[in-house]
């Protein structure tokens, strides 16, 4: 039988887990502007709702991990928060955001519906157990140094500070220089210990460092590792989504066009209605 996931409120109207439908978590890589965000979260919005899919909606305020030190990193905490905030009450979506600081973790609180632990940072025992201690939804990514059964280390960390309201998403495994590989066999293994699994199929199909100053990725591949992720289990689709990927100021070369956003996620319900219906 396939195991069920444990039910998670994000939100008064937002639940994901359990025998519910699978759910979105989408938006920019990082914070380009109040009316940018506002916009795309209120179009990614509409399509989940007209599908019935439970959505997150996703930026970062802050890209401490980026490639070069010229690149991008967004408005920073205080003005990042304010645009969340901004879209969290016009949009009426639950928000996500990445901290990499423990000093972030309390103002980060005030604001956030769910609080990320960036891949890179998945080890960090003391930035865990702090956000652990909101007591908010926590989304940890797999680190891309990692085995999914490793993850369980992450895991357990949130748990000891009385906080079972944690997911996990699937994001890629180093495959040797400037490149990541999406191994199925990570979304069953982490499944099996009760919390929300998310595949990751931005970042999945990411090239890191592959242009020198910045990432590379090959974003044709999205819908593909998406399908596989949702057919093997997952509970969640983490991906980011842009008008203009190219445009893009953090990874335009993993993003999704928001015009093929609708046609993705209606073929991702037929599956996972196709694979429920199978296991049922």
């Amino acid at each position: 039988m396939p195991i069920v996931s444990k039910e998670i409120e994000i939100a008064p109207k937002v639940k994901v887990g359990g025998k519910g439908p699978f759910f979105l978590v989408a938006g920019p890589c990082v914070i380009e502007s109040e009316e940018h965000s506002l916009r795309l979260a209120r179009e990614i919005g509409r399509t989940c709702a007209a599908l019935g899919v439970p959505f997150i909606f996703k930026a970062s305020f802050d890209k401490a991990n980026r490639s070069s030190g010229a690149s991008f990193r967004g408005p920073g905490l205080e003005k990042g928060l304010a645009v969340l905030r901004t879209v969290k009450k016009e949009a009426g979506v639950p928000v996500l955001s990445d901290v990499h600081e423990v000093c972030q973790v309390e103002r980060a609180a005030e604001v956030l519906d769910v609080i990320q632990i960036p891949a890179l940072l998945c080890r960090q025992t003391d930035l865990l157990l702090e956000v652990a201690r909101t007591m908010k939804p926590v989304n940890i990514k797999k680190g891309q140094f990692l085995s999914p059964q490793e993850m369980r280390n992450a895991l357990d960390k949130v748990l000891s500070a009385g906080n079972d309201k944690v997911m996990l998403t699937e994001r890629g495994t180093v495959f040797g220089y400037n490149n990541l590989v999406f191994d199925v066999r990570s979304i069953p293994i982490m499944k099996r210990w009760g919390y929300p699994v998310i595949i990751d199929a931005s970042h999945s199909v990411q090239r890191p460092g592959g242009e020198g100053l910045s990432s590379g990725g090959d974003a044709e591949f999205i819908p593909h590792v998406a399908r596989a992720g949702i057919a093997v289990g997952a509970d969640g689709l983490f991906i980011e989504v842009h008008d203009d990927p190219g445009a893009a100021l953090s990874d335009k070369n993993n993003s999704l066009i928001i015009n093929k956003l609708q046609e993705l996620l209606a073929g991702l319900c037929r599956i996972r209605e196709a694979v429920g219906t199978a296991r049922g």
